[in-house]
């Protein structure tokens, strides 16, 4: 895992952390005033409905606003969370590594080759091969079988060619 990965994590579980304390100190001071505002209307006995307890009130849609609020914080801790702890990159299969091969044990027609198709990348088309090295069809076939047999390559069929992929 990359430490930067681990880095945002945490940043994210500090910063729903301080914006839950936030949420937190708004919630307790709409709560006060709400209570002193409906206090206020049942001590004076005032003719009009409490302003909290209406159903289309100002203090309903703060209150849907500030639940709203709280679960978006719950979301980005969980992710911060989960980046921090669980989170792995995706392996991509063009950084594998290649099998190590003892050069010395090639003659230098198969050093050739395996350095043309290590430089592609680790698969090259056989007919690339054969324009590379300026080798015949059949010289390039019997190479690459003497290859496969050592286990350093492998031929899949495509179309009207191979492509050789090093193992």
């Amino acid at each position: 895992m990359m430490k930067s990965e681990k880095i945002i994590g945490y940043f994210l579980i500090i910063f729903s952390m301080a914006l839950l304390a936030a949420l937190f100190f708004i919630k307790v001071q709409l709560d006060s005033q709400a209570s002193y505002l409906c206090a206020y209307f049942h001590e004076k006995s005032l003719e009009t409905d409490c302003p909290v307890h209406k159903a289309n009130s100002v203090w309903t849609a703060i209150s849907w606003a500030l639940t709203t609020a709280f679960g978006i914080d719950f979301l980005i801790f969980v992710s911060g969370i989960y980046i921090a702890f669980f989170y792995k990159p995706l392996q991509r299969e063009s950084k594998k590594d290649l099998k190590e091969i003892d050069l010395s044990e090639l003659s230098d027609e198969e050093k050739k080759i395996y350095e043309i198709v290590k430089n592609n990348k680790g698969s090259a088309y056989q007919t690339d091969l054969i324009k590379e090295t300026g080798f015949s069809k059949v010289k390039i076939t019997r190479i690459l079988d003497r290859m496969e047999t050592k286990d350093i390559l492998e031929r899949k069929r495509r179309g009207m060619t191979n492509i050789i992929v090093l193992k």
